[in-house]
């Protein structure tokens, strides 16, 4: 499994941006049964869950500190998964990266994903 983060850029406090994930490889096109999710890394921080959403799309889950602002979605028919942010602030700004993990559960663990793509920087000017 492939997959390739897009849509990131430098913006100022509130703004939106919406990130876009686009996953490939035969084993993902073929066995549908795959969370995906967003997780964000700062500079000098851990890696923090940021979204995730089931297999089906019809279960999302949002980490504490963008509940409101960020809204997680997916096209199962494209194999893509979205990440639209809004009223963004300086301390969203990071390297946002998607995940897949086998198994449709929209999981917060970094250890529950299988797979990462190479990630996107988002900068939010204040």
């Amino acid at each position: 499994v492939q997959l390739q983060a897009s849509g990131g850029g430098l913006v100022q406090a509130g703004d939106s941006l919406r990130l876009s994930c686009v996953a490939s490889g035969r084993t993902f096109s073929v066995d549908g049964s795959y969370g995906m999710g967003w997780f964000r890394q700062a500079p000098g921080m851990e890696r923090e869950f940021v979204a995730a959403i089931s297999s089906s799309g019809t279960v999302t889950n949002y980490g504490d500190s963008v509940k409101g602002r960020f809204t997680i979605s997916s096209d199962i028919a494209k194999n893509s998964v979205y990440l639209g942010m809004n009223s963004l602030k300086p301390e969203d700004t990071a390297v946002y990266y998607c995940a897949a993990r086998r198994g449709g559960l929209p999981r917060s663990a970094e250890k529950d994903y299988n797979y990462w793509g190479q990630g996107t920087q988002v900068t939010v000017s204040s």
